[in-house]
């Protein structure tokens, strides 16, 4: 490590070869506390490059736990999460309102860094247990539309940096790996990102072996599709920028998104949210992002249609049918 280090603090890049190793080495804890930190640090004063992330990614999809659900055509929805703005769990709501239309959801998720409330925290709250056994989380898919794959589970190698990250309590590349190691390897993906460097990185990187694929990035600097100002969105076929208006809703104010200041707060909204009780500007949040990951599983749905079946999907209680038989 101590040479990496050195490379690191003269400002070099790593090459992918050389990403790959120091992570490989970092899952069986050959380093320290402290020559993790310094190597984590560096990450955050400068840009990751995409052989970096590339190596890192290998790294962690080589020592995960595998898990086969090709069976099924299915969709991830993450956020990188680190965007700082404690939102309530949109990309989670929007998962169960994407299985309540009958498409099969494969979420990747963990406890939250930099928000209160992260999807394991959420999903843990409501009673759900975190298995990595195959035939269970075949049976949920099958059963609830929506399986849920808590990452500690299937990348031990994020074992050895857990509790270096909880005490920086900072954004780390790790939240950048997060949706590109969702061990399943769906076919499509709906990923939010909390800059447009980064967002440029998965651009290049998802193109390699994601089906289909969206990359938002809201312009005030959310990982989703906020509402609260125009959003840029990546896919395979273009990039562009949508305001609200152009998708016919109102541009909504950061409070109206809110997600509380404990896990209790958060799962109330939540709750409140699938239970058809959400505000106008809750529901849309999580609408808009249901849309974009329908319109991504199926490129010839208009968005008016998209947005239609996301809303009878909330409003007609299939989202919560698809928690109620999650969590069991």
């Amino acid at each position: 490590m101590k040479n990496i280090l050195n490379k690191l603090f003269e400002q070099q890049k790593l090459s992918k070869s050389e990403a790959k190793e120091v992570l490989l080495k970092i899952a069986v804890e050959k380093y320290n506390s402290s020559q993790l930190a310094s190597f984590l640090t560096v990450f955050m004063m400068r840009p990751i490059t995409v052989n970096e992330l590339s190596g890192f990614r290998e790294a962690l999809l080589e020592l995960a736990v595998k898990i086969d659900l090709s069976e099924f055509n299915t969709i991830d929805l993450c956020g990188t999460g680190g965007d700082g703005k404690n939102t309530f769990n949109i990309s989670t709501l929007t998962s169960f309102i994407v299985a309540g239309t009958g498409n099969k959801v494969a979420k990747h998720g963990n406890y939250g860094v930099s928000s209160v409330s992260g999807s394991s925290n959420m999903l843990e709250y409501l009673g759900y247990r975190f298995t990595n056994n195959e035939a269970t989380l075949k049976r949920q898919i099958s059963e609830a539309n929506i399986c849920f794959l808590h990452a500690p589970l299937f990348h031990p190698a994020m074992k050895a940096v857990g509790p270096v990250r909880k005490e920086l309590a900072l954004r780390t590349f790790f939240n950048m790996l997060g949706p590109l190691v969702n061990p399943s390897q769906p076919q499509n993906q709906l990923v939010g990102v909390f800059n447009l460097e980064v967002a440029r990185i998965y651009n290049y990187l998802l193109q390699e072996n994601v089906q289909n694929y969206g990359i938002v990035y809201s312009l005030d600097g959310y990982d989703e599709i906020s509402l609260t100002s125009s959003f840029k969105l990546f896919t395979k076929e273009n990039e562009q920028i949508i305001s609200p208006e152009e998708l016919g809703l109102s541009r909504l104010k950061q409070s109206e998104i809110f997600g509380g200041n404990s896990v209790e707060e958060a799962a109330k909204i939540f709750i409140s949210i699938l239970d058809g009780k959400g505000t106008e500007a809750q529901n849309n949040a999580v609408l808009a992002n249901a849309a974009f990951a329908l319109k991504i599983m199926d490129t010839n749905k208009s968005f008016e249609d998209a947005f239609e079946e996301a809303k009878v999907s909330l409003l007609s209680l299939k989202a919560k049918k698809s928690l109620t038989k999650l969590v069991g």
